[in-house]
């Protein structure tokens, strides 16, 4: 078992195990709560189970954000 990764700051961008890209949202009790760069239910996962994106992941998380935010749907 490796040990846990120190606690990102909000907001940043990580890849799940399932390969889900999401946004850290915070920690409890030892999970992290992730969510999809356009918004939608939370999820947690293990410290351990998250790696960093590709550039290739973060470019297509960012322009999502952005196409959503350009249709109004994110704030």
């Amino acid at each position: 078992m490796s040990p846990n990764p120190p606690t990102p700051p909000l907001g940043t961008l990580v890849v799940d195990a399932q390969g889900r890209i999401g946004e850290f949202r915070g920690e409890w009790c030892g999970a992290w709560s992730l969510r999809r760069v356009t918004g939608g239910t939370e999820w947690t996962v293990s410290p351990e189970d998250v790696r960093p994106p590709t550039p290739e992941q973060r470019l297509r998380a960012e322009t999502a954000r952005a196409n959503a935010r350009s249709r109004g749907e994110l704030l």
